[in-house]
């Protein structure tokens, strides 16, 4: 699969990536990775490596929470290298009423149009477990 352009890596990131997992649609979400994929939460000092154990990831994390919300973008594509970096405001509110929000920056290669790997930086806790 040739390289994706400008609008097609912040397409896979901002309504792909970001629009399936507040909606809570596991499938559609896991269809964005490779199945080797790495998702590293820096901050937490964890990586879940391959597609089962990032499907056993978003399972538990859409389980969490009655509203997850990401949006507020400030994206810096590279299409040369298949990268991109975002900046973010994350949301998430609880089944018992709290909110939660958070400033996050990640960061996405891309192999064959597919996530081959994401790091992520927090300034909250990590839900991601």
């Amino acid at each position: 699969m040739p390289n994706l352009n400008s609008i097609q890596l912040r397409d896979m990131v901002e309504a792909k990536y970001f629009g399936n997992v507040d909606n809570k649609f596991l499938e559609s979400v896991a269809e964005c990775f490779h199945s080797d994929a790495n998702f590293t939460i820096q901050t937490a000092n964890l990586t879940h490596s391959g597609i089962a154990e990032i499907r056993r990831m978003f399972t538990g994390f859409f389980q969490g929470y009655r509203k997850i919300w990401h949006g507020d973008f400030q994206p810096v594509i590279d299409v040369e290298r298949q990268t991109v970096a975002v900046q973010f405001v994350a949301t998430r509110d609880t089944f018992d009423g709290e909110h939660q929000r958070a400033n996050n920056c990640n960061f996405f290669r891309f192999e064959d149009g597919k996530i081959k790997s994401v790091t992520i930086y927090m300034s909250d806790e990590n839900p991601l477990v």
